[in-house]
């Protein structure tokens, strides 16, 4: 049986290329996209998807998640290409991001159906998309002022392993510059000043 997809998303390049993606006709049914909430909202009552793709920076897409989250079988999977904040991402099965591969959205979409079955929505949570503790501590020192060798040092790590790191901060979180992230660090409570260190 095929699994059946609806993709909610605005950006009508971004949801066709998803959709392309996602063309395997022996695996997937992908529904024609919808850019709105409201229309995605009764499309999901009326088709009843095994997954839905939606754009968590929509206006109402957490609702739409929500409302939905206790339909049998359906999983929610967001779709991520701009800074979105963790708390709006666990009510999501999975997180799918648009730099991913052909092979790891596929992965990822099969993953999520197969977890989904007996979980509940308020177990819903893309741990992937947390910060580790080590990643946490390279974010405050980079909030801080710290070169990558001085966060090293501090850390008693190799520079590689803070560079690592530090890919992985900006692709969880989605801010790619300094100042973003020391914005990021402020918000979430990681430092009260950004004073560097001596």
């Amino acid at each position: 049986m095929k699994t059946k997809i609806l993709i909610v998303e605005p950006a009508e390049v971004v949801a066709a290329g998803i959709a392309v993606v996602l063309q395997e006709p022996t695996r997937f049914n992908v529904l024609d996209p919808i850019d709105n909430i409201d229309d995605a909202d009764i499309q999901i009552g009326i088709s009843k998807p095994d997954v839905v793709i939606v754009n968590p920076t929509m206006q109402g897409a957490h609702t739409l998640v929500e409302g939905h989250a206790q339909a049998e079988g359906c999983v929610f999977i967001a779709l991520y290409y701009q800074y979105v904040p963790q708390l709006a991402l666990r009510c999501y099965d999975a997180v799918i991001d648009v730099t991913d591969s052909r092979a790891t959205v596929v992965e990822k979409v099969l993953g999520a159906t197969s977890k989904s079955a007996g979980k509940s929505a308020t177990d819903r949570v893309d741990e992937g998309y947390e910060l580790t503790k080590r990643e946490t501590a390279v974010l405050v020192l980079v909030a801080k002022g710290l070169m990558n060798k001085e966060i090293a040092d501090k850390l008693n790590v190799s520079v590689h392993t803070v560079i690592t790191h530090r890919k992985n901060i900006m692709h969880k979180t989605g801010i790619k510059s300094v100042a973003g992230l020391t914005i990021y660090a402020m918000l979430h409570n990681l430092i009260d000043d950004v004073m560097p260190v001596e």
